[in-house]
């Protein structure tokens, strides 16, 4: 009996053991298809971040893209052509097997726009070349034509002689939002075809305060390097939305910050090339600043953002629509601007004649005005390395004199930019000059051989004269 006893017992525990075996390691705990708060008294000082409306990820399929585009990104590089001698024993017995020399001087990326082989680049990536050769992703070479560049874009456009290529659509720079996923198609370090993702990280971006026209470049944390220079930056959709041209860092490699020309304007200045042999720059006929804290203020502003109008060019769109100094321009045609680098980025889009919707405010209301946009008008003087445009008043105030025309860009390296740029003209060959159709006649009426003497005003607000012969 005690024996049965004993045999009962362990069989009753042998059962439970193994009936919570099986819960523990078998039996599956029941899912819900909804995740549970708290109770409201214990997350009162919570708030969910839940959204509801829109589904964020990180598995974004990028070889679509990818795919698409890194067969229309092709590499550049700059062939320049020399007659001296590349090393002592040339000099001494002078070179062999032809007079002239070849070298690569730099390299860097470009985006093919037509099948019939149009190519977009940076101007600093083809400057001084005496050859291009472009070699697609095939390995296919080309001889390459420049037919125009932007210096103050720093686009280019090319030509090579060929049919059916693959080439990117532009996109709609306009629409790109922060956060966005972009790929940079290009060849940093003369590795070919290799594609880097990101973001967006900004747009409108301005990286040289001091210039006169501010930069409006689309800010990315994809890898930029030396060689992706006149690259792609596309979206998700394989289509074009930049072209990659600087980066910013202390090694001369990427950190996390690179930026690209907005593909509008790129495409805006495509085409003037194409139609007209170069630019044509429409602007307001405004000069203006970003609205800051201080200026808040000092003219106690009704808005923390946006352009603060300071001058108005006399006979402008500006003017004929009404635009006055101290207005806030908040917007055109419906696109936020938050900091003058907005502005210029829209403006620079856009051709003299294009009207455009100018939201501002005025003495706390808001009102908004139709502005026709007038040519940007300025003159190279060739044989001296200078462009100068019409000055405003400001500018003219600023530097203690009723006329003059400004230095508006220096054309050759070997100027002292920095010096030279910003400062007024008043005087060429002992000539006044009040605006650029005189420095025009004065220049085509002068003999090629004579000199070009230039009087003009520095920062300092001096008079300097410099003799060109």
């Amino acid at each position: 009996m005690k024996k049965l006893a004993t045999l009962l017992i362990v069989s009753v525990l042998g059962g439970v053991l193994t009936l919570g075996s099986y819960k523990l390691f078998f039996e599956e705990e029941p899912i819900s298809s909804n995740f549970a708060l708290p109770s409201t008294e214990a997350t009162s000082n919570f708030i969910p971040a839940n959204y509801t409306d829109r589904v964020y990820g990180t598995n974004a399929d990028f070889t679509e893209a990818a795919e698409n585009t890194v067969h229309a990104v092709v590499h550049v590089k700059n062939v320049a052509v020399f007659n001296g001698s590349r090393n002592p024993f040339e000099f001494y017995y002078g070179r062999r097997g032809g007079s002239e020399g070849k070298a690569v001087q730099g390299a860097g990326s470009g985006v093919i726009i037509t099948p019939d082989g149009y190519i977009v680049t940076n101007n600093h990536v083809i400057e001084g070349a005496s050859e291009l050769e472009v070699t697609l992703n095939n390995n296919q070479t080309y001889m390459a034509e420049v037919i125009g560049t932007d210096k103050a874009s720093d686009i280019a456009l090319l030509k090579v002689d060929a049919e059916g290529l693959d080439y990117i659509p532009f996109g709609n720079s306009n629409n790109v939002r922060l956060g966005e996923w972009v790929l940079a198609v290009g060849n940093p370090f003369n590795l070919k075809s290799t594609v880097t993702a990101g973001i967006v990280s900004a747009k409108a971006r301005d990286l040289n305060t001091a210039d006169a026209i501010p930069q409006s470049f689309i800010q990315t944390d994809a890898a930029i390097n030396p060689g992706n220079s006149g690259g792609a930056l596309v979206n998700i959709n394989g289509e074009l939305i930049g072209i990659n041209t600087a980066i910013t860092s202390k090694t001369g490699s990427y950190v996390g910050y690179a930026f690209a020309v907005p593909s509008n304007n790129a495409r805006k200045i495509v085409e003037d090339i194409m139609e007209y042999g170069d630019v044509q720059k429409g602007i307001l006929g405004i000069r203006g600043y970003s609205v800051t804290q201080r200026a808040v203020e000092e003219f106690d502003l009704d808005a923390t953002q946006g352009v603060l109008v300071a001058d108005i060019s006399p006979g402008s769109g500006a003017e004929n629509a009404g635009i006055r100094e101290n207005d806030i321009i908040r917007k055109i045609d419906n696109i936020e601007i938050n900091k003058l680098s907005d502005l210029t980025g829209y403006i620079n889009s856009k051709r003299p004649g294009d009207k455009v919707a100018v939201t501002l405010l005025r003495d706390g209301r808001e009102r908004e005005v139709t502005v026709t946009l007038t040519k940007y008008e300025v003159y190279r003087i060739r044989s001296i390395g200078l462009e100068v445009a019409n000055a405003s008043k400001d500018e003219l105030r600023r530097y203690n004199t009723d006329y003059g025309v400004k230095i508006n860009q220096i054309l050759r390296n070997d100027l002292p930019a920095d010096e030279l740029a910003g400062n007024i003209i008043t005087e060429i060959n002992n000539e006044e000059v009040h605006n650029i159709q005189d420095v025009e006649r004065i220049i085509e009426g002068k003999r090629s051989s004579d000199p070009v003497v230039v009087t003009f005003i520095d920062e300092n607000v001096e008079k300097q004269r410099v003799v060109w012969r």
